[in-house]
């Protein structure tokens, strides 16, 4: 009888302790609510984002059609433009990379633009420019050669037609020497850039630029100290500081860059590195001459005067040697100049100790022109070795009844390192004679150059005085002194059927070794083999080096030679019939 009531208030309680079970429920229902609520709200986020950037993105793309593009930039008449342009050369910091515009002539703008003392390479003001094309979205940049490079070509000949090409006037306004400047626009059959007389080229194989872009290209020798890498006491500039563009160019096989060096080339006296500066920031190491691997990005071909750069990366570059033994030694140029005309009994003889390049010879023989000098002898070499010791220079077996030497003592002398360094231009020191009466109209004596307890050379000058020029006996050019631009197959010795013809059959690797190592090895390119190796023509590459070297006049005999002991006799049979041997 006390079960059934216990049982029934057990069952009240149950189902009192149940009657909260609906506001569990209500809860849950209201967290599902604003869970629903903020993923609407993210998804309308979401929708409103992307329906903002279609339409920015559309209207982006109308920059191209419009006149908004050129707006930025600043246009003026394109017409007037274009009249105006045929007098002004190209850009030399400027990638124009799909640029199709002729190539200008050299030409004195000076009297539209003011000259200024910045030097030839300033970098470009920064551009930040977003444009949209049919292939795809062209993300900002802040160097003008990586954004006209990716440039349709009708895009980059608009830009290239106004704002740009004003950068052009200023640049070459600033170049003061436009003799120290090759360039010329190349597309993927290649060409030749060579600055005359100076020693400097460079060679753009065919296949270097893309194929469907063209490059304005150029090469040019910066002759101004603060644009020298900096020395330290036992290094030397062996080479003329080089910069060849436009920089950041695509490339897909190397170029190679030609230059005159001043060293002696003994391994074992030096340790020769290849030094590089991009965007006129700081000087960097690249890769020292013996010491290359896979990831070095240049290879080094040192000939007994010249060394040939090949890279596939267009900057500023130079040679600097340091000397392991004191045995080390640069060749020197010795150059004796005096006044054109005398008409006062002073007369001055300036020797001149450059560095033995073309080009530096060729500055001074361009300066000394502008001065009214003339070369009395022909210059001579000198070997002028890292013993720390000065260069001594005297004149001597004068004739003291008709002259006398305004110099108090014996000799004079030029300091080491002020020779070492090579980093100092036209570097000289100059024997002022005085006559005793104008009715004396020759001068003859000796002059002593050498440096203490090393070599020297001796000039017997004989030379002329008188009110009236005798004439600039300037020593002889070379026979390329008038080509500075080749385009397309005519740069290259190697006709292109041949050419092709001789990468398919030696590229394979041979059983008989008779293969691009062996072409390597027999024309004395097989210093670092594994640089050729890591290209996809190795053949072509070996050419490519042979091309620059024999420049300009191609030693075909002896190409053909080569092939005849490698037993490519077909070769030898297609030269031939081309011509060419």
């Amino acid at each position: 009888g006390f079960i059934y009531p216990i049982s029934t208030e057990q069952r009240t309680q149950n189902e009192y302790g149940f009657s909260s079970a609906p506001d569990s429920d209500d809860v849950a229902l209201y967290v599902g609510i604003v869970i629903a609520v903020i993923v609407c709200l993210a998804i309308s986020v979401v929708v409103a984002l992307f329906v903002y950037r279609k339409n920015h993105r559309d209207f982006e793309s109308d920059i191209i059609d419009s006149s908004a593009l050129n707006g930025g930039f600043q246009p003026v008449n394109i017409k007037a433009a274009r009249q105006d342009l045929l007098a002004v050369p190209p850009d030399l910091t400027s990638a124009a990379a799909m640029y199709r515009g002729p190539v200008y002539a050299l030409h004195d703008v000076s009297d539209k633009i003011p000259m200024t003392n910045s030097p030839i390479l300033d970098p470009l003001p920064n551009l930040k420019i977003k444009v949209y094309n049919t292939s795809g979205a062209v993300t900002p940049q802040d160097d003008l050669s990586d954004f006209s490079s990716k440039l349709s070509p009708q895009i980059t000949q608009s830009l290239l037609e106004n704002e740009t090409l004003n950068m052009k006037n200023q640049s070459l306004a600033r170049q003061t020497d436009p003799s120290c400047t090759a360039f010329g626009t190349f597309n993927s059959l290649g060409g030749h850039l060579v600055i005359p007389n100076s020693g400097v080229s460079l060679l753009i194989p065919a296949g270097a630029v893309p194929q469907g872009r063209v490059y304005e290209m150029y090469v040019t020798v910066h002759r101004k100290e603060n644009m020298r890498p900096p020395v330290e006491d036992s290094q030397t500039l062996l080479t003329p500081v080089v910069s060849c563009g436009p920089p950041g160019a695509l490339l897909t096989r190397p170029v190679i860059l030609t230059m005159h060096h001043c060293a002696e080339p003994n391994t074992e006296d030096w340790q020769i590195q290849l030094k590089h500066q991009a965007a006129q920031g700081p000087w960097e190491d690249v890769v020292v001459v013996g010491e290359e691997n896979f990831t070095t990005p240049c290879y080094i071909q040192l000939d007994p005067e010249a060394c040939h750069i090949l890279t596939e990366t267009l900057s500023t570059y130079a040679l600097v040697g340091q000397s392991i033994t004191k045995a080390a030694a640069k060749r020197l140029k010795l150059a004796i100049f005096g006044p054109l005309s005398c008409s006062s009994l002073e007369y001055s003889i300036r020797v001149y100790c450059l560095d033995d390049t073309q080009d530096a010879l060729k500055e001074v023989l361009q300066l000394e022109q502008q001065m009214g000098g003339q070369l009395l002898e022909e210059p001579k070499a000198l070997h002028f070795k890292g013993s720390t010791h000065n260069l001594r220079l005297s004149i001597h077996d004068i004739a003291h009844s008709l002259w006398k030497s305004k110099l108090l003592a014996k000799y004079q002398e030029i300091p080491f390192y002020h020779i070492w360094s090579g980093c100092q231009r036209n570097l000289h020191c100059t024997f002022t004679l005085e006559r005793f009466s104008l009715n004396t109209l020759e001068l003859v004596c000796k002059l002593c150059v050498r440096q203490v307890e090393g070599e020297g050379q001796i000039f017997q000058l004989n030379c002329s005085v008188s009110e009236e020029p005798t004439g600039i006996d300037y020593p002889p050019m070379d026979s390329a002194g008038t080509i500075t631009t080749i385009v397309g197959p005519s740069a290259f010795s190697i006709p292109l059927p041949i050419r092709q013809k001789l990468c398919s059959s030696l590229d394979a690797p041979q059983t008989r070794g008779h293969d691009w190592r062996m072409l390597a090895h027999k024309l004395k390119l097989d210093r670092y083999l594994n640089y050729f190796a890591t290209k996809s023509s190795p053949t072509g590459v070996i050419l490519d080096l042979w091309e620059a070297q024999n420049f300009p006049d191609g030693n075909l005999s002896m190409l053909a030679a080569v092939l005849e002991e490698m037993g490519r006799h077909e070769t030898i049979v297609s030269l031939a019939a081309e011509g060419n041997y």
